[in-house]
């Protein structure tokens, strides 16, 4: 072998070793880096005129083993939805409380329940104890406030996963601009033979960022271009972005008509199951309403079932005027059968006058409205807003009302029900649940007497000590009724506290499943990633091994191609002196 030929193989050994030693101090450079895989100089003998002449680094290559990196992608949507979702119930278990505990029990609405139950048994024992009907009145304000403030916070709720929803929309189109300008230089470079295994990291990187955000499918072009699709097969990036499209909504209520994310013009969120914005998702359209639902069946049922018992009593002494909470129209026709009373009672309760109006006889409200208006002593009329309202004009005498056996819809709705007189709360659910006004200025508007089937003009017909209200509400309060399937609650027949507490308990369950399945993808997504660290990671005790082997080499190659000029000289000296 010739001198010179000695020198071009230790000079390409040499410069094969920088190269070496370059990627190495890299890959230790940047061992902690966040989706930095190590990189390999790859060595290859060359030839010339069938004798080897050397070697050269033909390329540097890293990344990941498709494979694993595509079940990760997929783990990382699980982990995604799993995290958020479990986030989110645990904020909404938050809301709701808890039944049992010295720290949340006293305010969770199981107990606020419970709480109006203790009161109104009070009452039943004692419906004349000015002390006993606050008490009631107290916890009923407590109990409504409660279910409005739960309420409101859920659609704050709705309201955060909805923004967030926007946000990470944002994000993942970032990242498929990132990936699409990555897509192009990766070509680029490959078309000139140059290493694209950085870039490659790059974009590795930011699929990992959309895959955490929703669910993906990747396929890679030979050109070395990844193309990304959902995981329902609608394209989101090919040659160009196509970027989702979605606008969070500036207010949220239980009747917000919310967006959908669409492509293109396509709406595609039944396709988005996967991924934060997956999960967040079911929990803005699916859990929060259900959460709002089982409340509002909760709110509604205490509506009817104490308003129903509280409508055909009366305050003691009776109120110059009723107000009625129902909103109706002079011209809903009305089927009622049997009869009402409107009596005139003066401050002791003696029975001023009355009038007993056969129901059958009017085919209208606005005919029953002016019966009643014409009625000696009484003022009735109905307000903008459809209310009822009935004065007694009678100087010193207020007006309450018999039920006797009136029923104005064939399903033993009484008068006073119907239009919604002496009502212990207002509102149709959860969210508009209060107290009624006349209670909240007024203690003694709680309506705990009834009128007596006396018809004797001066005889008592209405006393504070009298039970039945009392004892028709405790008797609501603990009497089982049948609730409809709501929610995460099946169809039942349970009392309201006991309704009250599966619903605290329905969310309770639904934390602990969010974090046993959180707990489960995160397992999964962590075993898979060590599995890419342990293939493709830095190895920093193997990269120092490498890094002293390529010193040596380098070393060896310095020593050939000084031996060899050493050698040159010494020709060159022993021409000269022949």
């Amino acid at each position: 072998m010739s001198l010179s030929i000695a020198s071009t193989i230790a000079l390409s050994a040499l410069r094969a070793a920088q190269v070496g030693i370059g990627v190495t101090s890299s890959n230790i450079a940047n061992a902690d880096v966040d989706g930095y895989t190590v990189k390999t100089a790859n060595q290859a003998s060359t030839v010339a005129a069938s004798t080897g002449s050397g070697t050269a680094v033909v390329s540097i290559t890293g990344g990941v083993d498709k494979y694993v990196f595509a079940s990760l992608v997929s783990a990382n949507a699980d982990l995604g939805a799993a995290s958020v979702t479990a986030s989110y119930t645990d904020r909404l278990q938050a809301l709701m409380g808890s039944t049992t505990g010295s720290d949340d029990g006293g305010t969770s609405v199981a107990t606020l329940v419970t709480n109006l139950q203790t009161a109104v048994a009070s009452l039943a024992s004692s419906p004349e104890d000015d002390t006993v009907q606050s008490e009631v009145i107290a916890a009923a304000d407590s109990l409504a406030s409660s279910l409005r403030e739960t309420s409101a916070s859920i659609q704050s709720l709705r309201s955060d996963a909805d923004q967030q929803i926007a946000d990470d929309v944002g994000t993942i189109n970032e990242a498929l601009q990132t990936i699409d300008g990555l897509n192009e230089a990766i070509v680029a470079a490959k078309a000139k033979g140059l290493t694209t295994a950085d870039l490659e990291d790059q974009r590795t990187s930011a699929i990992k960022t959309i895959s955490s955000l929703i669910g993906i499918r990747t396929t890679t072009a030979s050109s070395g271009a990844i193309y990304i699709s959902t995981s329902g097969g609608t394209a989101l990036l090919t040659s160009s972005v196509h970027a989702l499209s979605f606008t969070a909504s500036a207010a949220m209520s239980a009747d917000t008509v919310l967006s959908g994310i669409s492509v293109d013009g396509k709406d595609i969120t039944g396709e988005l199951t996967g991924g934060e914005v997956g999960g967040l998702l079911t929990l803005r359209d699916t859990t929060l309403v259900e959460a709002q639902d089982e409340l509002d069946t909760l709110a509604s049922a205490l509506i009817a079932s104490l308003n129903a018992v509280t409508a055909d009593g009366s305050a003691v002494p009776a109120p110059d005027s009723l107000a009625g909470t129902a909103k109706v129209a002079s011209t809903d026709a009305l089927a009622a059968t049997g009869s009402v009373r409107i009596a005139q009672v003066d401050g002791d309760g003696a029975l001023v006058s009355y009038s007993d109006l056969d129901l059958s006889s009017y085919a209208t409200v606005g005919d029953l409205v002016s019966a009643l208006d014409a009625i000696d002593g009484i003022d009735a009329s109905l307000d903008s807003s459809g209310k009822l309202t009935i004065t007694s004009t009678t100087s010193g005498a207020g007006v309450a009302i018999g039920a006797l056996d009136g029923d104005m819809d064939g399903g033993g709705t009484s008068f006073s029900s119907y239009f919604g007189f002496n009502a212990l709360f207002t509102g149709s659910g959860a969210a508009s649940i209060s107290l009624s006004s006349a209670l909240s200025s007024d203690a003694g508007a709680l309506a705990v007497g009834t009128l007596s089937s006396s018809t004797t003009i001066g005889a008592t017909v209405l006393t504070s000590g009298s039970t039945t209200v009392a004892d028709g509400l405790l008797s609501a309060m603990t009497g089982k009724q049948s609730f409809a399937a709501t929610g995460g609650i099946g169809s039942t027949t349970v009392t309201l506290g006991d309704y009250a507490a599966r619903v605290v308990s329905d969310y309770a369950s639904r934390a602990a499943k969010a974090e046993a399945a959180e707990t489960s993808a995160e397992t999964l997504a962590g075993s898979l990633s060590d599995t890419i660290a342990s293939q493709s990671g830095v190895n920093i005790d193997e990269e120092t091994a490498k890094l002293s082997d390529y010193q040596a080499l380098y070393s060896a190659a310095a020593q050939i191609i000084q031996a060899a000029n050493e050698m040159f000289e010494a020709l060159l000296a022993a021409a000269k002196s022949a």
